[in-house]
């Protein structure tokens, strides 16, 4: 007795078809969880890279959240030591730059009243200029020591207007600039540390050119403001060092001119503690260029 058993067609060819479907749903199913899992430990990559950008523009930033897998909470919890202990040292630092400063200030101020005291007025007036000197010294050497330190609060800064009232103030003092571009958007930032960086600038500048111009360049993800004069430039090989404190130039840029030779010093460190940079090119005089990040 032989038996035979005949399958449908219809059945023999759709089996293909649901085996192709079924590894099609494994596999959909399989991406799925796959994004869930890498999302779900890439998110405190994203806080940490967030985090870190704005510890680069505020010291005083708030600390990150410790979650994700044990790898990225210990890389979390170290940040956070670490940005713990850097606002421990400046704010420490700062408290003995205001103790030094007022030390500083209090013998000069006595040596001001004796020197009133003076009969002959042409060694007076020496030594209270020689005083002025020492005033502003002392004032610009702990405002470079302080350097990125600020309790100034972020604020939205409108740069055009910055711009133009300075444009006036300098104006009034018989110091006019050019200006063009302009920026599209307001900037996060220092109102009262931006301006000093810029006059910082202007000061440089007004002091060895004649010709000043104010040059801001908007793009999506930088602000660039650019101060130019028309002076005799600095040489390729010390436009580094001449952001160090009392760097003396052995051209026609120097200290014969007037300055203590800390301003670019100071106007660097605000740019730096926005999260940008000061850089200086030569271009038929010295070009200043602040980098300020969105």
């Amino acid at each position: 007795l032989e038996l035979f058993s005949r399958q449908p067609e219809s059945a023999t060819e759709l089996w293909p078809l649901k085996l192709l479907l079924s590894f099609l749903a494994a596999l959909l199913a399989t991406g799925v969880a796959a994004v869930f899992l890498v999302r779900r430990m890439s998110r405190p990559l994203k806080e940490l890279n967030v985090a870190a950008d704005a510890f680069g523009r505020n010291i005083r930033s708030q600390p990150i959240t410790e979650t994700g897998p044990d790898e990225i909470r210990r890389t979390a919890r170290a940040f956070n030591t670490m940005q713990e202990r850097l606002q421990r040292y400046i704010r420490d630092r700062s408290q003995i730059l205001s103790a030094i400063s007022h030390d500083l200030k209090t013998p000069v101020t006595r040596m001001r009243l004796r020197t009133e005291l003076l009969d002959e007025s042409e060694l007076r007036d020496k030594f209270c200029s020689d005083l002025d000197e020492m005033t502003e010294m002392i004032q610009e050497t702990l405002d470079f020591m302080k350097g990125e330190v600020s309790d100034e609060s972020l604020v939205p800064i409108d740069v055009n207007a910055l711009i133009d009232s300075m444009q006036s103030d300098r104006e009034e003092a018989g110091q006019s600039f050019q200006t063009s571009g302009e920026a599209t958007a307001p900037f996060s930032g220092r109102m009262s540390a931006l301006k000093r960086c810029l006059n910082n600038l202007l000061d440089n500048a007004f002091r060895y050119g004649n010709e000043v111009a104010v040059f801001i360049i908007d793009k999506p993800n930088e602000l660039i403001i650019e101060v130019s004069d028309n002076g005799p430039g600095i040489p390729e090989e010390l436009l580094e060092k001449v952001f160090a404190p009392f760097h003396q130039l052995d051209s026609a840029r120097s200290a014969n001119n007037g300055g203590s030779g800390l301003g670019l010093g100071i106007a660097r460190n605000i740019a730096r503690g926005h999260g940008g940079d000061l850089v200086l090119e030569n271009r038929h005089g010295l070009v200043a260029r602040i980098h300020l990040p969105r």
